[in-house]
């Protein structure tokens, strides 16, 4: 296939490149470098079936030749606040790639008769009242609060491309991804993986907000990528979760992150600091994935950290 990824920069988007190459396919990435980090596309330069378009999807598509899928991955993703690639602080930015950008990339599809995947989140569900999530929850969502730019977005986006599969015909894919991570993550990102990596490293005390018992579900970028891969190539065209339903707390997380880097420095524990918004307990129930895919994640939460943290530790300059 000729694939268009947009995002194609970003930490998702740059593996997705690199496994649809793997598969033998023709892709064209897309991103504006706004979060996106060019230095994660850089070893395909050279590479015969793949090419790069700087462009910001909020604006209209045009990529010439035939097209068979496109995937719309274009987004901030980063709740950190303090970060100038969190969306936070890029609220119009992430509401456009939601709104304007889905609309944008829909129409490339529709043009080409091609397949629709939207990425979506997890943070469509919000902070949610069911545990664990399914894909018919509905979701516990701020409308207007400051996660709101991209909660939103994305559920927009998700209303969007199902419009356009029931009105326009359109092949479309959704994926609703859960916590994910690896290598060619930013250090800022701002979530739990990169906060408790880089302070590890350093060999600083691991910071906990509250008693560390809030959970996450971690998945390895890796599982993830082959599950969107599977339902890019699946006939699937309701919502699927893409996640790893092993939930783990943040204190547990901790200890496993300061067993592995050899971390000295413990952990601090500061009084409950939880952002507005911030789920509670997040753990994807992949019942779907399983049944409708033949997906299941297939790395360890400890396997998985090895292979990260050599990027962390190069990207902090520490060899």
């Amino acid at each position: 296939m000729r694939i268009l990824i947009t995002g194609a920069a970003g930490f998702l988007g740059s593996h997705l490149c690199d496994r649809l190459l793997s598969d033998g396919h023709s892709v064209i990435g897309m991103d504006n470098f706004i979060t996106g980090n060019p230095n994660n596309l850089a070893h395909l330069a050279g590479n015969q079936e793949f090419s790069f378009i700087r462009h910001d999807v909020s604006n209209f598509i045009f990529v010439p030749g035939s097209m068979d899928a496109v995937l719309h991955f274009a987004s901030p993703a980063s709740p950190n606040p303090h970060s100038r690639f969190g969306y936070v602080n890029l609220p119009i930015q992430t509401m456009k790639a939601g709104a304007l950008g889905t609309h944008n990339s829909l129409g490339v599809a529709r043009v080409h008769s091609a397949r629709f995947l939207l990425a979506s989140t997890s943070e469509i569900y919000g902070d949610p009242l069911e545990h664990p999530q399914t894909e018919s929850y509905w979701g516990h969502v701020d409308p207007i609060g400051t996660r709101s730019v991209y909660d939103e977005a994305k559920r927009f986006a998700e209303a969007l491309t199902m419009a356009y599969h029931r009105f326009h015909g359109i092949n479309t894919r959704i994926v609703r991804i859960f916590n994910t991570y690896g290598p060619r993550m930013h250090l800022d990102d701002g979530r739990v993986v990169p906060n408790f990596l880089k302070q590890a490293l350093m060999g600083e005390p691991l910071t906990i907000y509250g008693d560390g018992s809030q959970t996450r579900s971690f998945c390895y970028v890796d599982d993830l990528i082959d599950g969107i891969v599977k339902l890019l190539y699946s006939s699937e065209h309701e919502p699927v979760n893409i996640g790893n339903p092993v939930e783990t707390t943040i204190l547990e997380f901790a200890n496993i992150i300061n067993e592995l880097t050899g971390n000295k420095g413990g952990i601090v524990y500061k009084p409950g600091q939880r952002g507005e918004g911030d789920p509670q307990r997040r753990r994807p129930d992949i019942t779907r994935a399983r049944e409708k895919l033949d997906w299941e994640p297939k790395v360890s939460l400890e396997e998985g950290l090895r292979c990260t943290i050599p990027y962390f530790r190069q990207e902090l300059g520490l060899g």
